[in-house]
């Protein structure tokens, strides 16, 4: 039973926040012969390869999915992943709730990501007025609009002219028509803490988007690459149950490549993205470093390999 007592909330204006449109990265300049400067030795040729792959891919036409979690967002890779979508180079993306929360506070407000431990203690965690308001808002009337949690969002940022929108990847994602999925486990954010929530409409927007992915997914197949970037359970189990579907109706899904890109190892991610893929006729790749570095290096050396060959 819930509880019905009011709950403190206070205005993002007067909230502690963490990281900041000035903290964000620019997009990824070309690293022409990083590559060839490295050792032919473990994850030096797993990059190696993984770059090429993205490349060759780009060249065919073929996807390049991206899945993430939120902490990509807090340590200011929107603008290097909105480079890519650009390009062409990323053809999708898949997230969580929390990209939802943290996207939309640095496209409205120009920062985001609370001090959990003080907030906690104070009573005040999770309880931004605006935040809620506007996220669930969007969520609600775009479940009216039978869009998915990330096209509601993303419209929504796109409508209301949202003054640090060039950066957000919601928005950009909407702008571009290059489908962005949010996939969400009830609970688990903070916009579920609200009378603004409604799980009717949250759970259709995740069920759209989860088939939305999983179309996508199925396209991966000779030549394709899928990314999961710092996301240790939904992402994983998402791909997993998806590529389970299409398997189910015959999809063939042999030829692609994927990679798990992580601060440091996790089991879903090692099971569902690098091992089983290799089940389904793919190569896995799992390469450790922080987002913060690996993320711009590779999109470095994905855009010099691209620059380097003449039909690229």
């Amino acid at each position: 039973m819930s509880d019905e007592r009011q709950t403190r909330q206070q205005s993002i204006a007067a909230r502690r926040s963490k990281v900041r449109q000035l903290d964000l990265a620019p997009p990824a300049a070309p690293l022409h012969g990083f590559l060839e400067r490295l050792p032919h030795q473990l994850a030096a040729d797993s990059l190696r390869a993984l770059t090429q792959a993205i490349a060759e891919a780009h060249r065919r036409g073929r996807p390049v999915i991206v899945l993430m979690g939120a902490h990509v967002i807090k340590v200011g890779l929107t603008p290097v992943l909105i480079d890519l979508l650009r390009r062409g180079i990323v053809t999708a993306v898949g997230s969580n709730g929390a990209t939802l929360v943290h996207d939309s506070e640095l496209a409205l407000f120009g920062h985001t990501s609370e001090d959990v431990e003080s907030a906690l203690a104070e009573g005040t965690f999770g309880m931004t007025r605006e935040t809620h308001e506007f996220v669930n808002g969007a969520i609600n009337a775009g479940a009216a609009e039978g869009l998915g949690l990330g096209a509601a969002v993303g419209k929504a940022l796109a409508e209301a002219d949202a003054p640090y929108a060039e950066h957000s990847l919601l928005a950009q994602s909407w702008r571009l028509g290059r489908p962005l999925t949010a996939h969400v486990a009830i609970g688990t954010d903070i916009l579920h803490m609200h009378p603004t929530a409604d799980g009717a409409a949250i759970g259709a927007g995740s069920l759209r988007d989860f088939h939305c992915l999983t179309n996508r997914l199925g396209d991966l197949g000779d030549g394709g690459v899928l990314l999961n970037v710092g996301s240790a359970v939904i992402m994983p189990e998402v791909a997993l149950k998806a590529f389970a579907l299409l398997r189910a109706r015959g999809v063939d899904l042999s030829g692609f490549t994927s990679a798990d890109l992580d601060m440091i190892r996790h089991y879903r991610p090692t099971q569902q993205i690098v091992r089983r893929v290799q089940a389904l006729g793919g190569q896995g790749y799992a390469i450790t470093g922080h987002h913060e570095i690996m993320i711009p290096l590779l999109a470095g050396c994905v855009l010099a390999e691209i620059a380097a060959d003449p039909a690229g």
